[in-house]
């Protein structure tokens, strides 16, 4: 009888630990997932750049778009188009007309928002007024 206790207590323990452990691989997801759209922002940024000096450089006019994407030469690799309402997928980009938002929308249905700004911007990479700033970040 001694064994069975033993053991019960040896699966519950191994399924607290389990329990602990899955809530740990979530918030790394979280995290993992931060990084790798602030990554990508970073690299639109340094696009956008390149982008508005190539085109003062050529006196070349700037693209009308709002839409950050068109700015630049390679897109992320989960974006998805522009939309007039969010799309049910998670872990994508997007932009949204309506709002003139470039949208990452995470696996949690947490979004985070970016605005092409002109004319100004927050003191992040700001050439010849055009920025890609961080908006608060909204959920779904």
């Amino acid at each position: 009888m001694r064994r069975y206790y033993e053991f019960a207590i040896a699966i519950a323990l191994i399924g607290l630990v389990s329990l602990f452990l899955l809530a740990s691989l979530d918030s790394v997801r979280s995290d993992m997932e931060e990084a790798l759209v602030q990554s990508d922002v970073a690299s639109m940024r340094l696009e956008l750049a390149e982008a508005v000096v190539h085109r003062v450089a050529s006196s070349g006019d700037l693209p009308q778009s709002n839409n950050p994407v068109d700015w630049v030469a390679s897109k992320p690799a989960n974006y998805r188009g522009a939309f007039d309402a969010a799309p049910d997928e998670r872990s994508i980009w997007y932009f949204d007309r309506q709002a003139g938002e470039l949208i990452y929308r995470f696996h949690d249905g947490s979004r985070a928002r970016f605005r092409l700004g002109r004319g100004g911007g927050d003191g992040r990479l700001v050439i010849s007024g055009i920025s890609l700033r961080r908006l608060e970040q909204g959920r779904e």
